[in-house]
């Protein structure tokens, strides 16, 4: 959303999706979320330890490494930004898809290419480890969304896309046409 001074409002819910950035109301709100998750248990009620809570392993790296779980009808996935996605290439176990149509080019080591609004009809394991990204974050984030709510539980997202991954310095490879 643009406001009226022509300026990106800083927290903004995309559907089911709110888009962090420092010092926001949008980062507060993620925070809060992942509080209140760590506190209650499956049910929505508060856990039963007697010990403080304690974030488990996937939302604990959250403020380190820039991810950010978001929350989408059916479940949630992570949304991660350029220099995290690098870290997790050198030790690659999942499928990277890009989901942007028309192609304009691709990050190293891509697996497959399947536009966005197509993406149903991959053919994966639920709990296959998957990664999505298009040119600027906006097909990705419809493309995770759309995956958990087909009941996939290990959705990746690039946070800001091929824009992002640029803008950290990384190159796109063009693939020729086929």
């Amino acid at each position: 959303m643009i406001s009226r001074s022509g300026r990106r409002s800083p927290s903004i819910a995309t559907g089911s999706r709110v888009l962090q950035r420092p010092g926001s109301v949008g980062a507060l709100v993620a925070v809060v979320v992942l509080v209140v998750a760590a506190c209650t248990g499956s049910s929505g009620s508060p856990t039963s330890s007697t010990g403080p809570p304690t974030l488990g392993p996937a939302i604990s790296g959250h403020a380190a490494s820039g991810e950010m779980i978001v929350l989408a009808p059916g479940g949630r996935y992570t949304s991660v930004p350029p220099t995290r996605l690098t870290e997790m290439l050198r030790a690659k176990d999942f499928v990277l898809v890009n989901v942007h149509v028309p192609y304009e080019g691709e990050i190293q080591g891509t697996d497959l290419s399947i536009p966005f609004d197509q993406v149903g009809e991959l053919s994966a394991a639920k709990d296959a480890k998957i990664f999505v990204y298009c040119r600027s974050g906006r097909m990705s984030a419809i493309a995770a969304s759309t995956l958990v709510g087909l009941g996939y539980t290990n959705i990746w997202e690039l946070d800001g896309g091929m824009i992002a991954w640029e803008a950290a310095s990384y190159q796109l490879v063009q693939r020729p046409p086929a």
